[in-house]
């Protein structure tokens, strides 16, 4: 069970939605917790994975068959809810409004990705505040960094993959870098996490 601190279970006890994000090297993991998160959770999870839109990749329906929550492509105007992971659309970044849906955005790339993490970190910063969570993986650059810091700020709850087990360890080390990490677990402590999530909350 990862050896998780006060402060961040009672985070946790207030989330509403969970933001996890990665970019190379990242895949494995983030399939891992996927597939074990429990069914009925009472929140919402949003997942940024750095696509390419001119190739066709089928992560969605790989992942659909394992996992005991929903898993779908997010859509434009789509309400948010519970028990569901809602991916960004490759090619778009993922917003979220503050009724609570998803907006799709082809506005230049940031970090030079489309989707980014840090745009949709601080849309799901700006809208849900302290009810949120995000996990930022593997990644060879730095987008999610700030993205990362703006839910600190909103006063949400950043975990970060160890960059010694990460199979690139550029992202969560500068989102380490700039103080945003309030966890930092292994990949095996990311799977009991997410295993055992609704525990916590």
């Amino acid at each position: 069970m990862p050896n998780l601190t006060p402060y961040a279970v009672s985070k946790l006890q207030k989330i509403e939605v969970l933001l996890l994000a990665c970019s190379a090297g990242g895949f494995n993991v983030l399939f891992n917790m996927l597939k074990v998160f429990p069914g009925g959770l009472p929140i919402a999870i949003v997942v940024i994975v750095h696509r390419n839109a001119r190739y066709e990749t089928n992560i969605e329906e790989s992942i659909m068959t394992k996992s005991h929550i929903t898993v779908k492509v997010a859509e434009e105007k789509e309400p948010i809810r519970r028990a569901t992971a809602y991916f960004a659309p490759a090619g778009y970044h993922l917003l979220i409004e503050p009724d609570h849906t998803f907006s799709l955005d082809i506005s230049e790339p940031v970090n030079f990705c489309r989707p980014s993490i840090d745009v949709t970190l601080q849309s799901a910063a700006d809208v849900y505040g302290p009810a949120i969570a995000a996990a930022l993986l593997s990644g060879a650059n730095q987008d999610g960094a700030q993205g990362m810091c703006a839910v600190q700020r909103a006063g949400g709850l950043c975990i970060v993959q160890d960059p010694r087990e990460a199979a690139v360890k550029t992202m969560p080390e500068a989102a380490i870098g700039l103080g945003a990490a309030d966890l930092i677990l292994t990949n095996e402590e990311l799977i009991t996490f997410s295993r055992q999530l609704d525990t916590y909350i």
